[in-house]
C-alpha cells in the first residue's frame, strides 16, 4: 500500500476528443494540441510520465510538436485518457466525479444573467445595488464597470458559460470580510434549482487612472456535493486529506483535515513540493487553478504553454523527492482550450499520469470511461491489502559436506511433464538441494509437490530477457503468487547493447523491490556469453546497486555457459550483498566444486554426474 498520495490536477488540461464533443458544442476543441502549438521547447518530466504516449493524440498540432522534438523520454509508469460522465465541463461537476461522485443533470448557468428573484435577494442580503448581470471576462468586467462601482459602491454581479455567480467589489470599498459575508450569505440563498456550483468572491484593487487589477484573496463558495465523496470516506477512516489550493472551495471545506491556500500556480507547485518534506497518512489533493482561470478564459495560448513548463520544470523535484510508498497521479478535470473563439470551458478527455508505488512500470491503461477511476486508484492505494508470500523461503545453510545443498536442481525443458517435475522435487528433497528451478506453467505443481519442504524457483523473462518490465513484473508477481519464492529474471541485453544501462537499472530496481515485496528473492541473469567484459563490470554495479540478491552467469539456452573466469569477475566486481549463481553447461560435481572455489554460492544444474 501507498503511504501518501499526491492528487495534482492541472486544471483545464483537456486532451481533446471527448466522444460527447458535439453535444457540448466543442467539436474539434484540444487544450493541449493549442499548447503545444506555441513552441517545439520539451516538456521532458511530463513525458516521462507518458503524456505524449496517451493513446488518441492525432490532433496535427500535437504531431507536428512531437515531430519537432529531439527525443521524447519514455514513460516511466501508467498513462491513460479518462472521459468525463457527468452532465457537465466545469470543474465543481469534474472534481466531484473525480471523488467518485457523478452528476446526471447539469449544474444551471445563466446566459442571460440572474433572474429579478437572485437579484433582489443579494440587494437585500448586501444592502447594495448591483451592476451588470451578465456573462462577462473578469478582467474585462473590473475596467468596464470599476469606475461605477467606486462612486456608488454597488456590486458587480457578473457569470460566464459556466454555473457561478461572481460579485467582484474593490478592496477599498467592500472590505474583504463584508464581500466573504455576503457571498456566504448568496450561497446560502442559491440553492436547489438556483444552485450554481459556485458563488465566487472577486476582489480587486487600483483605479481608473492606473487600472485596475484582481487580487489573489478570491474566495469560493462551492455547492457540497451531494453524496459522500473519497475526501469524506478518506477522512472518516481516519487518514489525512490536505487540499492545496482551491480544492478546499470545490468541495465546500468537507471531507478535509489541512487547508492550505495558493497565491497561484507557483505558490501552489512550491507548497507541493514542501508537502514532499511532510510525514503525513492520506491524501494530498492540488488544484492548479491558472491554467483555467488566467490562461484558458483568457485564450492566452503563450501564457498556458509558459505555466505548463513551469509546472514541468517542477515535476522534475516531484519526481526526484518521492518516496518508495508514495503515489503521484496528474490529471485535469475538463478542457479551455484557448485556440477557440469560446473562452468557456470545452468538453474533451483528461489525461491519467501515475507514478509511484504499484505503478512503476511502463503502462498504457487506455481509456477509461469516467473521472471516478480516479477516486478508485486512491482509494485502492491508501486502503488496498499487502500481499504476503504465498509459500515462505526455507532457510537453507550451505555445508561442502553436501554439494546439493549449494545447487538449484533445474528442468526448463520445452518437453518436460509434470510427471518430469514431481520427480525432479522429490529427488531434490531427498538430496537436500538449495531449491528446483522450473518452468513458469509448472510452478504451482512444483509448489504442491514439495508441500513446504523445499523452495521453488522459476525464470522470467525467460530466455531472452527483452519482454517489457511491466511483462516481467507481472511474470514474477504471478510466480510467487503460484507458490515460488526465488525468482530468475533475464536483464534485457537489447538494453546493454544500446547502452541503455538506466533503463536497464530501472528494470531491475522494479524486479527487486516487487519481488522483495512478497518475501521473494531476486537472481538476475546477466547472459555472460552475449557481453563485454566492461558490460559485464557495469552490470555487476547494476544489480548491486539496485538490490538484487544474486547475479547469474547464464540462461543455458545461450552460445555458452557459465566459466570460472566470469564467476571470479562477478565476484570481484559486484558489492558484498549479492551472491554469485553459476549456471550453464555444469555437468559434474568437479566442475560445480570449480565454480564454487572460484566465488559462487549458487549452482544451476539439471544434473551432476
Amino acid at each position: 500500500m501507498a503511504k501518501r498520495v499526491f492528487l495534482v490536477v492541472l486544471d483545464s488540461l483537456g486532451i481533446g476528443g471527448a466522444p460527447d464533443e458535439a453535444a457540448f458544442k466543442d467539436e474539434g476543441s484540444n487544450t493541449l494540441a493549442a499548447v503545444l502549438s506555441d513552441s517545439n521547447k520539451a516538456f521532458p518530466n511530463l513525458a516521462r510520465m507518458g503524456l505524449f504516449n496517451i493513446d488518441g493524440l492525432n490532433d496535427e498540432r500535437i504531431k507536428a510538436w512531437k515531430k519537432a522534438q529531439e527525443d521524447i523520454p519514455s514513460p516511466i509508469g501508467s498513462y491513460g485518457r479518462i472521459r468525463e460522465l457527468s452532465n457537465g465541463k466545469d470543474s465543481t461537476i469534474g472534481h466531484w466525479e473525480m471523488a467518485g461522485v457523478y452528476s446526471s443533470t447539469p449544474l444551471p448557468t445563466y446566459p442571460d444573467g440572474f433572474p429579478e428573484e437572485v437579484l433582489t435577494a443579494i440587494k437585500e442580503i448586501s444592502n447594495r445595488g448591483i451592476l451588470c448581470n451578465k456573462p462577462y471576462s473578469g478582467t474585462a468586467v473590473i475596467n468596464d464597470y470599476g469606475k461605477e462601482h467606486m462612486e456608488t459602491g454597488n456590486l458587480i454581479v457578473y457569470t460566464s458559460a459556466d454555473s457561478v455567480l461572481q460579485i467582484a467589489a474593490h478592496e477599498e470599498v467592500v472590505p474583504l470580510n463584508e464581500l466573504y459575508d455576503i457571498c456566504d450569505k448568496v450561497r446560502s440563498f442559491m440553492q436547489g434549482k438556483l444552485g450554481v456550483g459556485r458563488i465566487i468572491a472577486r476582489p480587486f484593487v487600483g483605479n481608473v487612472e492606473s487600472g485596475f487589477t484582481r487580487t489573489p484573496n478570491r474566495h469560493d463558495y462551492t455547492l457540497p456535493a451531494p453524496s459522500a465523496t473519497m475526501l469524506d470516506v478518506l477522512k472518516d477512516l481516519g487518514l489525512d486529506v490536505i487540499s492545496l489550493g482551491k480544492i478546499k472551495d470545490l468541495f465546500a471545506q468537507r471531507g478535509l483535515t489541512e487547508m492550505t491556500p495558493t497565491a497561484d500556480n507557483t505558490d501552489g507547485i512550491k507548497r507541493l513540493q514542501d508537502m514532499l518534506e511532510c510525514d503525513f497518512n492520506g491524501l494530498c489533493y492540488l488544484n492548479l487553478v491558472d491554467f483555467d482561470m488566467k490562461y484558458g478564459h483568457r485564450n492566452d495560448i503563450a501564457g498556458y504553454a509558459a505555466a505548463l513548463h513551469e509546472f514541468d520544470d517542477g515535476l522534475a523535484n516531484v519526481l526526484t523527492f518521492l518516496r518508495e510508498d508514495d503515489l503521484l497521479i496528474i490529471t485535469a478535470d475538463h478542457g479551455c482550450d484557448p485556440s477557440t473563439p469560446s473562452t468557456d470551458h470545452s468538453r474533451e478527455c483528461v489525461p491519467l499520469l501515475i507514478y509511484g508505488k504499484g505503478y512503476d512500470v511502463p503502462h498504457n491503461m487506455g481509456e477509461y470511461a469516467g473521472f471516478g477511476v480516479v477516486a478508485s486508484i486512491v482509494y485502492s492505494a491508501l486502503l488496498g491489502r499487502e500481499f504476503d508470500a504465498p509459500v515462505p523461503r526455507i532457510k537453507h545453510e550451505l555445508t561442502m559436506d553436501n554439494l546439493f545443498s549449494y545447487v538449484d536442481m533445474t528442468n526448463l525443458k520445452t518437453t518436460a511433464t509434470v510427471s518430469d517435475i514431481n520427480t525432479l522435487v522429490a529427488n531434490a528433497i531427498k538430496k537436500g538441494a538449495a531449491s528446483v528451478c522450473v518452468q513458469p506453467c509448472y510452478v504451482k505443481d512444483a509448489a504442491k509437490a514439495a508441500n513446504g519442504n523445499l523452495n521453488i524457483c522459476t525464470v522470467i523473462g525467460f530466455p531472452n530477457g527483452y519482454s517489457t518490465t511491466a511483462v516481467k513484473k507481472y511474470e514474477a508477481l504471478d510466480a510467487i503468487d503460484n507458490g515460488a519464492c526465488e525468482i530468475d529474471m533475464v536483464i534485457n541485453i537489447n538494453y546493454v547493447k544500446s547502452r541503455m544501462f538506466e533503463e536497464v537499472a530501472n528494470e531491475i530496481g522494479i524486479i527487486a523491490n516487487a519481488v522483495h515485496s512478497r518475501g521473494a528473492i531476486l537472481k538476475v541473469i546477466i547472459e555472460t556469453c552475449s557481453l563485454t567484459e566492461t558490460e559485464k563490470k557495469i552490470l555487476c554495479n547494476i544489480v548491486t546497486v539496485q538490490g538484487a540478491d544474486f547475479i547469474k552467469t547464464s540462461t543455458g539456452f545461450g552460445s555458452n555457459g557459465a566459466t570460472i573466469e566470469d564467476v571470479k569477475l562477478m565476484r570481484h566486481y559486484s558489492g558484498s550483498t549479492v551472491e554469485v549463481k553459476a549456471a550453464g553447461g555444469i555437468r559434474t560435481k568437479e566442475s560445480a566444486l570449480q565454480m564454487i572455489e572460484a566465488g559462487a554460492t549458487r549452482i544451476g544444474a539439471s544434473n551432476l554426474g
